[in-house]
């Protein structure tokens, strides 16, 4: 019982760190097109977070029985891969990089599983979770970031030429209330559902261990033998990265507003429309899609239609590095913190 709650515990303070260091997902842009202030913005989408989060639970269900094999995964090992997940997350925002705290997850949990396998690696569910859910996402969701992104700009431009820059400054300044609503929205239906799945699975393996067999009445509802979704976990995750967001994360937030590509409300208005179709489609089909990489390429695709040299590449290519460290890394510090766990 007392490894539950310590999982529970190291659960909720990762999801409160992905509130913040995923709060530039849904804000960068508005913040630095000055359509909002800092605060109105992180309230704005601490809100929006909140909805996203209450609603659906196939993203939960694919974390939490989809990637890997539920009958080897103890206590520990869930414990290990979101100690794991938190220590990659602070890494990365410590440096002001914008990097996938589902990516970080997800990399903890495999790395984790393994050891408590012995190095068994059947326990990781490559050709029906990892390949199609996570790996092929990972590469197709930036892509079509950036290509969808550019596109949707490309015709803006288009539509807009003949109108002075003052009216379409003030137009879209306020649709990008509404697109960054829905991004705020789009990122918490995907990545609070993530944490989600993590205390399920512990649930799940508590009961199944026996964990929870001689609890007196009143904690009966934390025996579940199948995998499912209990409100009080969906409710607990919501409420921690609406307030998680809500603290703010702006070294990632300058990252993504103003040291890669110089903004607009137009702009803003095409990245943030963008990135929120692609993850709501992501999150209906249970993938568990790296908001932060979406809503980056189609930031970078929406700045290199506006002008290519606009871009700031070198500040793109650290972050790319941190996309292609954070799997393996995160797997390397979940297996060796299982690794300690077995040896206790």
């Amino acid at each position: 019982m007392l490894t539950f709650l310590t999982v529970v515990i190291a659960a909720t303070i990762f999801e409160y760190s992905n509130g913040f260091h995923d709060a530039a997902n849904a804000i960068a842009t508005v913040v630095s097109t000055k359509v909002l202030t800092p605060r109105q913005a992180i309230a704005m989408a601490a809100f929006f977070n909140l909805t996203g989060a209450l609603l659906g639970g196939a993203v939960a269900a694919t974390i939490g029985k989809g990637l890997v094999d539920t009958n080897v995964v103890t206590m520990p090992t869930v414990l290990a891969a979101v100690v794991a997940a938190f220590a990659w997350n602070m890494t990365t925002w410590w440096f002001g990089l914008p990097s996938s705290s589902s990516h970080a997850l997800i990399g903890g949990l495999c790395g984790a599983a393994l050891a408590t396998a012995h190095g068994d690696w059947s326990v990781i569910k490559w050709n029906a979770g990892i390949w199609p859910k996570v790996v092929v996402p990972m590469i197709t969701s930036p892509l079509a970031g950036f290509i969808f992104g550019g596109l949707l700009m490309f015709l803006l431009f288009a539509a807009l030429h003949r109108f002075t820059p003052h009216f379409v400054n003030t137009v879209f300044g306020k649709l990008q209330i509404f697109s960054a609503a829905w991004m705020a929205h789009s990122h918490g239906s995907n990545d609070a559902q993530k944490t989600m799945g993590i205390i399920a699975l512990a649930l799940f393996t508590g009961t199944k261990a026996g964990s929870f067999d001689h609890l007196p009445g009143p904690l009966t509802f934390l025996r579940t033998p199948t995998f499912v979704l209990p409100v009080w976990v969906v409710t607990l995750c919501a409420l921690t990265m609406a307030i998680g967001t809500a603290a703010g994360g702006w070294r990632i937030i300058r990252t993504l507003g103003h040291r890669m590509v110089k903004l607009q409300p137009v702009n803003g208005f095409a990245a943030e429309t963008t990135a929120a179709v692609i993850i709501q489609a992501a999150s209906y089909y249970g993938i568990p899609l790296s908001t932060t990489h979406v809503i980056t390429a189609s930031i970078m695709g929406v700045g290199a239609v506006k002008r290519f040299s606009g871009v700031r590449w070198t500040v793109v290519e650290r972050i790319i590095w941190a996309w292609l460290f954070t799997l393996p890394a995160s797997g390397l510090i979940g297996y060796a913190l299982a690794r300690v766990a077995r040896a206790f």
